[in-house]
């Protein structure tokens, strides 16, 4: 099993890191769905096929109880309906998952006007799930958090706030220019001088 404290790997390389099919397939789910990386698909169908292995393995075994936790966590992140079995678990594809994505549903929701868009609001922390900021595209979402995701709003700043700012650049500027034609002044006072004792020896 090795150690309960140790990180395990949560995903793996395809065996074929080759297969044209497999890169033509990763290419249209990377602009369907806006993944920067391949390990991000990697990771995703990683949990796709667990969730798979699990199904089938409560099919053989006919574990009531594992079956009901399942389907329960499916029906949670909307993946399937409440009135769905195992069989619909088995029919679910990749694409299934990936639409269950936090870059996705920000997209889909409007919030975005590009998936790429939607991904750039996210990690630069410009959404909010309920009272989070998440920063992470490939967050999966439950179907009550997607009711609560939203764009996060500027601070208002108040009236005072704003005449305060505009009184202080004004001095600011004003405070240049004194010392612009202070600068101007004493430069024409030291040419003044200079011809003078130019004139004085002639």
């Amino acid at each position: 099993m090795g150690h309960p404290k140790k990180l395990r790997k949560k995903w793996k390389r395809p065996r074929k890191m080759f297969d044209r099919e497999r890169i033509k397939f990763e290419k249209e789910l990377k602009k369907k769905y806006g993944f920067k990386r391949k390990k991000e698909i990697w990771k995703l169908e990683y949990d796709f096929k667990n969730i798979i292995r699990r199904a089938r393995k409560i099919l053989a075994t006919k574990d009531k109880e594992a079956e009901k936790i399942l389907l329960n966590k499916l029906v949670k992140y909307g993946l399937i309906n409440e009135k769905s079995n195992l069989e619909d678990v088995l029919n679910l594809k990749l694409d299934d998952f990936c639409s269950r994505r936090l870059q996705t549903i920000v997209y889909k929701k409007g919030i975005a006007n590009t998936i790429n868009h939607a991904r750039q609001l996210i990690t630069h922390k410009k959404i909010i799930v309920g009272d989070r900021i998440i920063n992470q595209p490939n967050y999966f979402v439950s179907k009550e958090e997607e009711k609560k995701i939203k764009l996060k709003e500027k601070p208002k700043k108040d009236k005072s706030e704003k005449k305060e700012e505009k009184s202080v650049n004004a001095e600011n500027v004003s405070g240049e220019k004194t010392e612009e034609d202070t600068k101007v002044k004493s430069e024409e006072t030291k040419k003044e001088t200079e011809e003078k004792e130019v004139n004085n020896k002639n």
